[in-house]
């Protein structure tokens, strides 16, 4: 048995080691903990004192040396093994390595050796305390059955228009329209849906995906529903209308699918209310020759239309399932030609 934790606490390893270690511990296990400075570390090889800070602690009874790479530069793992060894001979208890960037590559390898380590913000795997807790955490981080509007915005938004970026909320927030406090929510929705990774860069909190955006797209789907709120009718306008098509009338630009009998826009809930106030649009009971189908939508949907057409992630969300065979045929042909 073992014990191998994923976690997103916020910690600050290089400003204050004791006080960090001690939160990530009681926030990421419910214990609490003293860290000190190991005061026997003088007698350690220099080149081990130029490479490591030493510090002390109880882990649940457990006396623990924790090795924090001084530097933070990333050691081999033969090398944390071979210096573990050295210490030993001075150190009558468990030993962690501490260090605040290792690759996945080697946080395998360290595993693989058995060799107990932390990575703040990514992987806590303590072998020595002989438990199991991945599904206990898994749990713990609540993860959604389905995105909010804000997330599901976040993944159109990369999907779109990401090429490789990493996000904040702060940014984020400037260029979806909601606030920054929303923003952090839907970081913490794609961490625990296992999407994205979320790091600390000073104070503040960066998102990166994990996959390719088409990889992105299978495993965000599950997640991702319709945004259409409403749908209403209203008279043929006199003018063009600043909207983006949607429905099956942009399904018939992105697809092989005849044109249909009556044009559908696409609007958020805001604009629909300019329309209605101040153009004088009314909503019809039903539909009548040359009416126009608009869909009230959850976000803007100009915010990523093209063209004068919805985006084809937000169209294939609004229609899939239809049990039409020939619109699931165009919504895949759609997708096929997109450029990932």
């Amino acid at each position: 048995m073992l014990l191998c934790i994923t976690d997103g606490n916020n910690m600050n390893i290089k400003s204050n080691i004791a006080t960090s270690f001690q939160k990530y511990l009681e926030d990421a296990l419910g214990i609490s903990i003293i860290v000190i400075e190991w005061q026997e570390q003088e007698t350690m090889p220099f080149f081990l004192r130029d490479t490591y800070a030493f510090y002390t602690t109880v882990l649940l009874n457990t006396h623990c040396l924790i090795m924090k790479s001084r530097d933070n530069s990333e050691l081999t793992p033969l090398s944390v093994r071979k210096h573990m060894s050295l210490v030993q001979e001075k150190w009558n208890g468990e030993i962690i390595y501490l260090n605040e960037g290792i690759t996945a590559y080697n946080r395998k390898r360290l595993i693989e050796q058995k060799v107990p380590f932390v990575v703040p913000d990514k992987q806590m795997y303590l072998p020595f305390l002989g438990m199991d807790l991945r599904e206990h955490f898994r749990t713990l981080k609540e993860v959604p059955v389905q995105f909010s509007p804000s997330t599901q915005n976040v993944v159109i938004y990369d999907l779109v228009f990401g090429n490789g970026h990493t996000y904040t909320p702060s940014g984020l927030a400037g260029i979806l329209g909601y606030t920054t406090m929303t923003l952090t929510r839907a970081l913490n929705e794609l961490e625990a849906a296992g999407l994205a990774d979320v790091k600390m860069k000073g104070k503040e909190r960066l998102l990166s995906f994990h996959d390719d955006k088409r990889h992105l797209w299978e495993a965000a789907q599950k997640y991702l529903s319709s945004p259409i709120k409403k749908r209403l009718w209203i008279a043929q306008p006199k003018k063009k209308l600043l909207l983006p098509k949607a429905g099956l009338s942009a399904l018939s630009h992105y697809s092989m699918l005849s044109e249909p009998g009556h044009t559908t826009v696409a609007a958020s809930k805001e604009n629909w209310e300019l329309l209605r106030t101040q153009q004088g649009y009314r909503e019809y009971p039903v539909a009548e020759p040359g009416a126009y189908e608009v869909e009230i939508w959850n976000y803007d949907p100009g915010r990523y239309a093209k063209d004068g057409f919805v985006d084809p992630f937000s169209l294939y969300l609004s229609l899939h399932g239809t049990n039409d065979e020939r619109i699931e045929s165009a919504l895949e042909e759609m997708l096929e030609k997109w450029t990932w």
